[in-house]
């Protein structure tokens, strides 16, 4: 695998991808989400305060999850469609949702949350994204989020799994 650029270069936007937090923001995750130019949730934030916390780091654009209730929730749309140095990425919570052809819609990447597996697999040469969940663990799933990294020229993933102490 390459090695990436630094984020703050001009050829490279740097975007830290994270899901299913379920109101729980880990130390952990914030490190690796320290210095990247944006965020993108894909949803089951969990609390309002996630998102407060984020905002800290970079500017933040999420989704609402199957999980997101309330008032809080009302306002975060359920799919988002972003253009990033020319890239299209549509942002939903559930991949089983999906109403469109991403590759006929002209889309380069897709991101979703909701099945807490995280995943990085191109198809019909769309990138889809999975970063797997941040929240309490379930099952034996790892701890995960994702970095994508994107140029005028290509879009490309990577999956980091966190090291939990104990």
């Amino acid at each position: 695998m390459e090695p990436a650029l630094p984020s703050d270069t001009p050829e490279q936007t740097v975007i830290g991808v994270l899901s299913d937090t379920h109101g729980l923001l880990r130390p952990e995750a914030l490190k690796h989400l320290n210095g990247v130019d944006r965020i993108i949730h894909a949803g089951d934030i969990g609390a309002p305060n996630v998102l407060e916390k984020l905002q800290t780091l970079a500017p933040v654009d999420a989704v609402r999850g199957n999980n997101d209730k309330g008032a809080w929730a009302e306002a975060i749309p359920e799919t988002l469609f972003l253009e990033i140095r020319g890239h299209q990425i549509h942002v939903l919570h559930d991949l089983n949702q999906i109403d469109l052809s991403p590759s006929a819609a002209g889309m380069s990447v897709v991101i979703s949350g909701h099945s807490h597996k995280p995943v990085v697999e191109e198809r019909e040469g769309v990138l889809f994204i999975n970063p797997g969940s941040l929240g309490p663990r379930r099952f034996r799933l790892p701890i995960a989020l994702a970095k994508l990294y994107v140029t005028a020229e290509s879009v490309r993933a990577e999956i980091i799994e966190l090291r939990l102490p104990g």
